[in-house]
């Protein structure tokens, strides 16, 4: 059976820009054996290769340098690409007369050897129909949640916004509803003080009217609807 302590990984190089290899690893070898490994697999030099690690969306997550850590200590998933850097593997031969490497979508379903497939054999992510079902069931009440706690705000409202990480800060309700800069529900709120973010527009749209830096936009779980008075913040006054 195989277990996390596994993974699938695509293999690029800056030699063969236009070619790429999937292999399994285990996670348990130390970044100076995995180069080991890709030494094999890219032709470059184990002592003088740079390894970079990217996402499912192409993104830099990070370089693999030190060479007795291990290779499952570092955030790496089924998936992601490795790319080697290698002076050793610079040439001089035109890349653009190199004949490209294309491969159809049937064909790729029909490899064993792919990530698909390793996935679809052992029920991992969209190929696990149960886990699929669950955390469709799971957005869905968190859904329903949100929109019942947004129906609890009503533009001018006073409230309390208490968003994790930031100080408790009393506002006036001025929209509630969906917007164009993110999914699910908002509350825009004109703060008393100018601790906000915005004048109530976002992205070039504007969803209600307030100073600048007086306006923000909470989840509705972070707003508590209440009897909360403007407080005083004249500092011109004498005491």
């Amino acid at each position: 059976m195989i277990t996390s302590d596994f993974v699938n990984l695509i293999i690029t190089n800056s030699g063969q820009e236009l070619c790429w290899v999937e292999r399994r690893f285990q996670k348990g070898i130390t970044i100076h054996e995995f180069k080991g490994k890709l030494e094999l697999l890219t032709g470059g030099n184990q002592s003088t290769m740079t390894v970079e690690v990217y996402d499912k969306n192409n993104k830099l997550v990070g370089r693999l340098e030190e060479g007795q850590r291990l290779l499952g200590s570092y955030p790496i998933d089924d998936g992601m690409r490795i790319h080697v850097s290698d002076n050793f593997l610079c040439t001089t031969e035109d890349l653009n007369q190199v004949e490209k490497f294309e491969i159809s979508e049937e064909e790729y379903a029909k490899k064993t050897d792919t990530v698909k497939a390793f996935l679809e054999k052992n029920k991992l992510g969209k190929y696990n129909e149960e886990d699929m079902r669950r955390r469709a069931e799971e957005k869905k009440l968190e859904e329903e949640e949100e929109e019942r706690l947004a129906g609890l705000c009503k533009v001018g409202d006073r409230c309390e916004v208490s968003v994790p990480n930031h100080p408790r800060r009393r506002a006036t309700i001025l929209y509630v509803g969906k917007t164009e800069f993110k999914e699910g529900w908002w509350v825009g709120v004109k703060y008393d003080e100018p601790l906000g973010k915005n004048d109530g527009s976002v992205g070039g749209k504007r969803y209600f009217e307030c100073p600048p830096k007086y306006g923000g936009f909470v989840k509705p779980a972070h707003v508590k609807v209440g009897d909360f008075p403007e407080e005083d913040f004249n500092m011109d006054e004498e005491l």
